[in-house]
């Protein structure tokens, strides 16, 4: 029997390009206490109890092209988010639809699993081709919309440009370090490309700190020392997204070499503290 969810207790980026070796010093605290798990394994809808959609090109928020100038719809179609063979299917088509020259998919659980601190973690295939930006991050509760972005902060755990199959980035944004100014390091897998298998990308986050990592790899941390602003990340609650792209600021626009579908892979999705 499949369980979803368990409940214990009540751009463009400035970059630092790192390889598997790295000499930051860690902090590393034991966070194995199961809190939420998604394994996908009910083929159809992703599952309503845990997950929601953003629908529209971003208009009707005010912010066309969700803010990065991006050229897909978002939509909750079985044709752009899917569960089916035990992983969730986020698939980017080239079609005209609602004004857009592109669909794709960006589900989220806001108002449904929150929180601060933990270890949040999904494994994943990515898709390859210019012009593709898939991301799975963390996005602060705007209490109601009294609080605006990047007041509220964002964690970026894995975004990727889908021209370069061998680096994915972990970045945070907050006031005085968003957009070009945001705090980011990228990890090259160097031997190995993440379009020809899975990965696991997480963080783990804790007071006055967020780990990066990639599979066993621990290669970035950020703590309040790093950030030129206000270090936002230790009282709001966070909630998750997992989204693909197509075009935008950060990867560029699709060329004719970009073969649609592009399907991004999410085999499980963990939180632990």
């Amino acid at each position: 029997m499949k369980t979803y969810l368990k409940i214990l207790l009540p751009a463009v980026f400035v970059a630092a390009f790192y390889s598997c070796e790295s000499d930051d010093q860690q902090q590393v605290t034991t966070m194995n206490r199961l809190v939420l798990e998604d394994n996908f394994d009910n083929p159809g809808a992703p599952d309503s109890n845990l997950w929601d959609y953003n629908i529209g090109d971003g208009t009707a928020q005010g912010i066309p092209g969700w803010g990065n100038n991006e050229l897909q719809y978002y939509t909750d179609r079985v044709e752009n988010v899917i569960v089916e063979d035990g992983v969730l299917k986020i698939i980017a088509l080239q079609e005209n639809f609602q004004g857009s020259g592109y669909t794709s998919a960006r589900i989220l659980t806001k108002g449904k699993f929150q929180k601060t601190f933990g270890r949040f973690e999904a494994r994943m295939k990515l898709p390859w081709g210019q012009g593709i930006w898939p991301a799975f991050w963390l996005l602060g509760d705007d209490n109601n919309g009294t609080q605006v972005w990047p007041q509220i902060g964002e964690i970026d755990i894995m975004e990727y440009r889908g021209q370069d199959p061998t680096i994915v980035l972990g970045t945070v944004h907050g006031p005085g370090y968003s957009g070009a100014n945001s705090i980011s390091k990228s990890y090259d897998l160097m031997t190995e490309r993440f379009d020809t298998d899975f990965h696991v990308f997480g963080i783990e986050w804790g007071p006055d700190y967020i780990n990066y990592y990639v599979d066993d790899v621990l290669y970035n941390q950020i703590t309040p020392d790093d950030v030129p602003g206000e270090w936002v990340f230790n009282d709001n609650e966070f909630y998750i997204i997992i989204n693909m792209a197509v075009g935008g600021s950060f990867v560029g626009s699709p060329s004719s070499s970009t073969v649609f579908p592009q399907v991004l892979e999410v085999d499980y999705v963990r939180v632990y503290e």
